[in-house]
């Protein structure tokens, strides 16, 4: 039986019917499309935090009971079975891999890792200190001046050869843009190698010497990626949603969603974390910064505790926690100052009553920052690792989107408050 929603305008007293769309899961909605026509109104709603921009079967997050699903299976699941790679293939085709299907998947990521010589000849046009996200986001924009063969985004194989690129690639420039801020020569990729191991390698070998990969290392980021790999409609997706609702070509549409990440209560959340407990400086000063934080007057915040969707704890921080504290194990660091401050400021918070009360339980961004930091993966590097891992999920979503056939572009509308209409004046009289 389909559900109405009776809205009245308080003007005239008129009232309308809207029709309650629901999905398989989640908080229905209100299908206001036709209200302006009907009652001569538009919604109001700031930052869109109560509006569904669209239908989606890609991700579900419900924040009450701290679940975070890719395509129905939930991120713990894929994260204690699943692979990077395998789950990449899930959340752009729908369903998990047979091996066959793996197979042919795997490959077409590994040999599309390579950059256009003259593409790589852009990096050295940068700073030697120009932040690595402002490199992503350049290089990932002229992705389309040196493969423009496949970017008919009707095309469905055009997509999906879009997607596979950007997916290989995006390693290959973050791994660039590292090695262009400390002045060493660019690593290319290695065919033999997974996908995380490829980054590492390409990240840290250096010519003069053999390069082994840490599987520890490997298997830590390979996990964090797939926390990574999507999050629903988030700042960076929505961004990309909208730029690719204007039919530009995908890899602009990526390259607006890397700008999006880069802000600090986005992407840059997980550097915001360190920051914080270089500020906080030694495990004795937890207690002193803990009281600081539960005063509403001062300006100090936990960075990394809470999060803005889930209320209850996120699904995300139960996985990476133990491997967070297995890396630290694995690299003898439990008595490194840093890590013994972060370590001391997650028991408080997960005993004290104020935090524990109010579910401000640590997220995924504290426990990730302390693995890259583990892993020797500067700060800078934090945030174009976060665009890594979610390069899969906005071109999930933006290849949802391509093929929606009632797809429209993007206008939000507002509401205006600056003047009415005004006759000019001339500058001698004003």
């Amino acid at each position: 039986m389909s559900k109405t929603f009776e809205l009245k305008n308080n003007q005239d007293d008129k009232a309308v019917e809207l029709p309650v769309i629901e999905g398989s899961r989640g908080t229905p909605a209100v299908d206001v499309r036709g209200l302006a026509g009907k009652q001569g109104v538009f919604t109001y709603d700031p930052a869109f935090t109560a509006t569904c921009s669209c239908d989606s079967d890609i991700t579900f997050i419900d924040g009450e009971q701290g679940q975070l699903l890719y395509r129905g299976y939930s991120v713990q699941d894929l994260a204690e079975h699943s692979s990077y790679l395998e789950v990449c293939y899930l959340l752009l085709n729908g369903e998990l891999p047979d091996k066959d299907q793996m197979e042919t998947f795997r490959d077409a990521i590994t040999h599309h890792t390579m950059l256009n010589q003259s593409l790589v000849k852009f990096f050295d046009g940068f700073h030697y200190d120009a932040h690595p996200m402002a490199i992503l986001t350049g290089i990932t924009g002229s992705l389309s001046a040196f493969y423009h063969d496949a970017t008919d985004i009707r095309n469905p194989e055009h997509r999906e050869i879009f997607t596979h690129r950007m997916i290989a690639k995006m390693p290959t420039i973050a791994a660039a843009a590292f090695k262009h801020s400390v002045g060493q020569p660019k690593i290319g990729p290695k065919n033999d190698l997974d996908y995380t191991s490829n980054l590492l390698r390409m990240m840290f070998a250096v010519p003069a010497e053999d390069y082994e990969v840490d599987p520890v290392a490997a298997k830590a980021l390979d996990v964090l990626f797939i926390l990574h790999a999507d999050h629903e409609q988030n700042a960076s997706t929505s961004t990309v949603r909208m730029a690719g609702s204007t039919g530009t070509n995908p890899y602009a549409a990526i390259s607006t969603g890397i700008a999006a990440l880069w802000g600090p209560a986005h992407g840059g959340a997980n550097e915001a974390v360190l920051n914080m407990l270089a500020e906080i400086g030694d495990a004795s000063q937890v207690p002193k910064y803990v009281e600081k934080a539960k005063d509403k007057e001062d300006g100090f915040r936990l960075m990394g505790f809470g999060h803005r969707v889930y209320k209850n704890f996120d699904p995300r921080a139960t996985v990476i926690r133990g491997y967070c504290h297995q890396v630290l194990e694995h690299y003898g660091m439990q008595n490194n100052k840093l890590f013994e401050l972060a370590m001391e400021l997650e028991r408080v918070a997960l005993e004290d009553d104020y935090f524990v009360e109010r579910k401000l339980y640590p997220n995924v961004d504290f426990y990730s920052g302390i693995i890259y930091q583990a892993l020797g993966i500067p700060i800078n590097m934090f945030t174009p690792m976060f665009a890594i891992a979610r390069t899969v999920g906005w071109a999930a979503h933006w290849s949802e989107m391509m093929a929606d056939p009632g797809m429209r572009i993007a206008r939000p509308r507002q509401i205006y408050t600056g003047y009415d209409l005004r006759g000019y004046v001339d500058i001698d009289k004003r």
